[in-house]
């Protein structure tokens, strides 16, 4: 299942309409975002044995959101 703009949101926090349609058109599901959100806030430990490395769709967008926050860290 896809992720719906509210649930990017939800789970990502404010970010801009241009990423929410990046990410919606990544093709990425709700639990592979739900993967990037927990890798993003650094909370992979509460995965525990689950803990996999991020593969595909999920990691395109981790990596695109770790360059936008590299980017924004840069102009700040």
């Amino acid at each position: 299942m896809k992720p719906a703009y509210d649930e990017i949101k939800r789970l990502l926090g404010d970010i801009d309409d241009h990423t929410i349609a990046e990410i919606e058109a990544s093709g990425i599901t709700l639990s592979e975002l739900e993967e990037v959100a927990a890798h993003l806030a650094g909370q992979t430990d509460v995965m525990g044995g689950l803990r996999k490395p991020l593969t595909g769709n999920a990691l395109a967008v981790f990596r695109m959101l770790q360059r936008q926050v590299s980017q924004w860290e840069q102009d700040n």
